[in-house]
Protein backbone atom coordinates (compact mmCIF):
# COMPACT_ATOMS: atom_id res chain seq x y z
CA UNK A 1 0.00 0.00 0.00
CA UNK A 2 2.60 2.63 1.12
CA UNK A 3 4.14 1.98 -2.71
CA UNK A 4 1.27 2.72 -4.69
CA UNK A 5 0.53 5.54 -2.37
CA UNK A 6 4.23 6.63 -3.19
CA UNK A 7 3.40 6.01 -7.32
CA UNK A 8 0.20 7.93 -6.72
CA UNK A 9 2.21 10.78 -5.48
CA UNK A 10 5.21 10.82 -8.07
CA UNK A 11 2.19 10.44 -11.19
CA UNK A 12 0.27 13.60 -9.67
CA UNK A 13 3.28 15.41 -9.21
CA UNK A 14 4.79 14.61 -13.15
CA UNK A 15 1.16 15.42 -14.17
CA UNK A 16 1.39 18.90 -12.69
CA UNK A 17 4.95 19.58 -14.41
CA UNK A 18 3.74 18.21 -17.51
CA UNK A 19 0.32 20.69 -17.04
CA UNK A 20 2.71 23.40 -16.49
CA UNK A 21 5.11 23.28 -19.13
CA UNK A 22 2.05 22.98 -21.56
CA UNK A 23 0.19 26.10 -20.03
CA UNK A 24 3.65 27.93 -20.75
CA UNK A 25 3.99 26.57 -23.95
CA UNK A 26 0.37 27.66 -25.01
CA UNK A 27 1.15 31.29 -23.48
CA UNK A 28 4.51 31.18 -25.33
CA UNK A 29 2.58 30.32 -28.74
CA UNK A 30 -0.37 32.70 -28.07
CA UNK A 31 2.25 35.46 -27.54
CA UNK A 32 4.12 34.73 -30.89
CA UNK A 33 0.79 34.79 -32.69
CA UNK A 34 0.02 38.61 -31.16
CA UNK A 35 3.11 39.66 -32.57
CA UNK A 36 2.74 38.63 -35.89
CA UNK A 37 -1.02 39.18 -36.14
CA UNK A 38 0.26 42.77 -34.93
CA UNK A 39 2.94 42.97 -37.68
CA UNK A 40 0.02 41.98 -40.17
CA UNK A 41 -1.98 45.15 -39.18
CA UNK A 42 0.97 47.40 -39.21
CA UNK A 43 0.79 46.43 -42.87
CA UNK A 44 -2.84 46.25 -43.30
CA UNK A 45 -3.36 49.66 -41.99
CA UNK A 46 -6.13 47.68 -40.21
CA UNK A 47 -7.63 49.39 -37.31
CA UNK A 48 -10.46 46.75 -35.91
CA UNK A 49 -8.14 43.66 -36.02
CA UNK A 50 -5.69 45.78 -34.02
CA UNK A 51 -8.51 46.33 -31.84
CA UNK A 52 -9.04 42.47 -31.16
CA UNK A 53 -5.29 41.85 -30.64
CA UNK A 54 -4.97 44.29 -28.11
CA UNK A 55 -8.29 42.75 -26.79
CA UNK A 56 -6.61 38.91 -26.72
CA UNK A 57 -3.68 39.88 -24.19
CA UNK A 58 -5.86 39.56 -21.76
CA UNK A 59 -6.08 35.63 -22.78
CA UNK A 60 -2.02 35.78 -22.08
CA UNK A 61 -2.74 37.38 -18.87
CA UNK A 62 -4.76 35.03 -17.59
CA UNK A 63 -2.78 32.03 -18.41
CA UNK A 64 0.05 33.28 -16.60
CA UNK A 65 -2.17 33.44 -13.66
CA UNK A 66 -2.81 30.10 -13.89
CA UNK A 67 0.89 28.87 -14.50
CA UNK A 68 1.72 30.64 -10.78
CA UNK A 69 -1.08 29.18 -9.41
CA UNK A 70 0.27 25.43 -10.88
CA UNK A 71 3.60 26.67 -9.47
CA UNK A 72 2.50 27.03 -6.14
CA UNK A 73 1.07 23.62 -5.84
CA UNK A 74 4.11 22.38 -6.81
CA UNK A 75 5.96 24.50 -4.65
CA UNK A 76 4.13 23.14 -1.94
CA UNK A 77 4.86 19.41 -2.48
CA UNK A 78 8.37 20.20 -1.28
CA UNK A 79 10.38 19.79 -4.22
CA UNK A 80 14.58 19.00 -4.93
CA UNK A 81 17.01 21.35 -5.92
CA UNK A 82 15.86 20.30 -9.07
CA UNK A 83 12.60 20.89 -9.33
CA UNK A 84 12.94 24.12 -7.09
CA UNK A 85 15.04 25.19 -10.59
CA UNK A 86 11.83 24.18 -13.02
CA UNK A 87 9.65 26.18 -10.46
CA UNK A 88 11.69 29.31 -10.58
CA UNK A 89 12.24 28.72 -14.39
CA UNK A 90 8.72 28.69 -14.97
CA UNK A 91 7.80 31.96 -13.28
CA UNK A 92 10.33 33.83 -14.50
CA UNK A 93 9.41 32.66 -18.54
CA UNK A 94 5.66 33.18 -17.85
CA UNK A 95 6.44 36.62 -16.70
CA UNK A 96 8.58 36.82 -20.11
CA UNK A 97 5.96 35.62 -22.22
CA UNK A 98 3.25 37.53 -19.97
CA UNK A 99 5.92 40.88 -21.23
CA UNK A 100 6.08 39.94 -24.87
CA UNK A 101 2.43 39.72 -25.05
CA UNK A 102 1.65 43.53 -23.67
CA UNK A 103 4.52 44.42 -26.50
CA UNK A 104 2.63 42.67 -29.29
CA UNK A 105 -0.30 44.25 -27.94
CA UNK A 106 1.25 48.08 -27.89
CA UNK A 107 2.20 47.69 -31.47
CA UNK A 108 -1.26 47.00 -32.47
CA UNK A 109 -2.07 50.03 -30.35
CA UNK A 110 0.61 52.26 -32.03
CA UNK A 111 -0.91 50.97 -35.19
CA UNK A 112 -3.94 52.37 -35.07
CA UNK A 113 -2.17 56.18 -34.77
CA UNK A 114 0.08 55.30 -37.85
CA UNK A 115 -2.85 54.51 -39.65
CA UNK A 116 -4.04 58.50 -39.20
CA UNK A 117 -0.71 59.88 -41.81
CA UNK A 118 0.03 58.51 -45.00
CA UNK A 119 1.87 55.07 -45.86
CA UNK A 120 5.31 55.11 -45.01
CA UNK A 121 8.26 53.01 -47.11
CA UNK A 122 9.69 51.68 -43.75
CA UNK A 123 6.86 49.51 -42.17
CA UNK A 124 8.78 46.90 -43.97
CA UNK A 125 11.95 47.12 -41.62
CA UNK A 126 9.65 47.03 -38.93
CA UNK A 127 7.94 43.62 -40.26
CA UNK A 128 11.52 42.23 -40.85
CA UNK A 129 12.45 42.72 -37.38
CA UNK A 130 9.50 41.56 -36.02
CA UNK A 131 9.43 38.21 -37.93
CA UNK A 132 12.71 37.32 -36.61
CA UNK A 133 11.89 38.42 -33.24
CA UNK A 134 8.47 35.93 -33.58
CA UNK A 135 11.06 33.71 -34.77
CA UNK A 136 13.47 33.54 -31.60
CA UNK A 137 10.02 33.50 -29.68
CA UNK A 138 9.48 30.00 -30.99
CA UNK A 139 12.45 28.34 -30.80
CA UNK A 140 13.50 29.36 -27.63
CA UNK A 141 10.35 27.14 -27.01
CA UNK A 142 11.22 24.82 -28.54
CA UNK A 143 14.33 24.68 -26.47
CA UNK A 144 12.25 25.25 -23.04
CA UNK A 145 10.03 22.51 -24.20
CA UNK A 146 13.05 19.78 -24.89
CA UNK A 147 15.36 21.04 -21.88
CA UNK A 148 17.95 22.18 -24.67
CA UNK A 149 20.57 24.68 -23.19
CA UNK A 150 22.56 24.43 -26.45
CA UNK A 151 19.36 25.31 -28.91
CA UNK A 152 18.88 27.88 -26.02
CA UNK A 153 21.77 29.42 -26.22
CA UNK A 154 21.71 29.72 -30.04
CA UNK A 155 18.66 31.43 -29.97
CA UNK A 156 20.12 33.62 -27.01
CA UNK A 157 23.37 34.35 -29.69
CA UNK A 158 20.56 35.74 -32.55
CA UNK A 159 19.72 38.54 -30.15
CA UNK A 160 22.34 40.65 -31.23
CA UNK A 161 20.82 39.91 -35.25
CA UNK A 162 17.61 41.77 -33.78
CA UNK A 163 19.69 44.87 -32.32
CA UNK A 164 21.54 45.38 -35.64
CA UNK A 165 18.35 45.67 -37.48
CA UNK A 166 16.62 47.33 -34.60
CA UNK A 167 19.64 50.12 -35.01
CA UNK A 168 19.78 50.29 -38.79
CA UNK A 169 15.67 51.31 -38.91
CA UNK A 170 16.50 53.43 -35.62
CA UNK A 171 19.02 55.61 -38.17
CA UNK A 172 16.74 55.61 -40.72
CA UNK A 173 13.73 56.92 -39.36
CA UNK A 174 15.98 59.80 -37.60
CA UNK A 175 17.39 60.71 -40.97
CA UNK A 176 13.46 60.69 -42.72
CA UNK A 177 12.64 62.98 -39.66
CA UNK A 178 15.37 65.52 -40.27
CA UNK A 179 14.64 65.57 -43.87
CA UNK A 180 10.65 65.94 -43.85
CA UNK A 181 9.09 67.56 -40.23
CA UNK A 182 5.79 66.01 -41.18
CA UNK A 183 7.09 62.68 -40.59
CA UNK A 184 8.05 63.22 -37.48
CA UNK A 185 4.73 62.36 -35.39
CA UNK A 186 4.50 58.83 -37.53
CA UNK A 187 7.74 57.98 -37.60
CA UNK A 188 7.77 58.48 -33.83
CA UNK A 189 5.51 55.98 -33.76
CA UNK A 190 7.19 53.57 -35.82
CA UNK A 191 10.01 54.20 -33.08
CA UNK A 192 8.02 53.37 -30.28
CA UNK A 193 7.18 49.90 -32.58
CA UNK A 194 10.47 49.39 -33.37
CA UNK A 195 11.67 49.25 -29.21
CA UNK A 196 9.07 47.05 -28.32
CA UNK A 197 9.76 44.51 -31.19
CA UNK A 198 13.44 45.02 -29.94
CA UNK A 199 12.33 44.18 -26.50
CA UNK A 200 10.66 41.04 -27.51
CA UNK A 201 13.96 39.94 -28.73
CA UNK A 202 15.13 40.57 -24.82
CA UNK A 203 12.55 38.88 -23.70
CA UNK A 204 13.04 35.79 -25.51
CA UNK A 205 16.46 36.02 -24.34
CA UNK A 206 15.46 36.30 -21.30
CA UNK A 207 13.26 32.71 -20.97
CA UNK A 208 16.82 31.29 -23.11
CA UNK A 209 19.18 32.06 -19.87
CA UNK A 210 16.55 30.51 -17.97
CA UNK A 211 16.68 27.68 -19.85
CA UNK A 212 20.37 27.51 -19.39
CA UNK A 213 19.70 28.00 -15.64
CA UNK A 214 17.00 25.32 -15.85
CA UNK A 215 19.63 22.53 -17.28
CA UNK A 216 23.17 24.06 -15.94
CA UNK A 217 22.13 25.67 -12.16
CA UNK A 218 24.39 28.58 -11.30
CA UNK A 219 26.77 27.68 -14.10
CA UNK A 220 28.00 31.04 -16.09
CA UNK A 221 26.92 31.32 -19.30
CA UNK A 222 29.18 32.55 -22.54
CA UNK A 223 29.38 36.14 -23.16
CA UNK A 224 26.18 37.78 -25.35
CA UNK A 225 27.23 40.01 -28.08
CA UNK A 226 24.79 43.37 -27.52
CA UNK A 227 24.40 45.33 -30.86
CA UNK A 228 21.98 48.32 -29.64
CA UNK A 229 23.75 51.10 -30.70
CA UNK A 230 20.77 53.63 -30.38
CA UNK A 231 21.84 54.90 -27.11
CA UNK A 232 25.17 56.09 -29.08
CA UNK A 233 23.43 57.57 -31.88
CA UNK A 234 24.36 61.12 -32.82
Amino acid sequence: MPNQLNDHIVKSYDDERSRLTNEILRMGEMAAAQLESALDVVERRDDKAAERIIANDEAIDALEHEVSQDVMKLALRGPMARDLREILAALRIAADIERIGDYAANVAKRSRALNLAPPLPYTRGLTVIGQLAAKQVREVLVAFHNGDAAAAERVRAQDAEIDTLYTGLFRELLTYMMEDPRAITPCTHLLFMAKNIERIGDHATNIAENVWFLVHGDDALPPRDKRDETNTVS
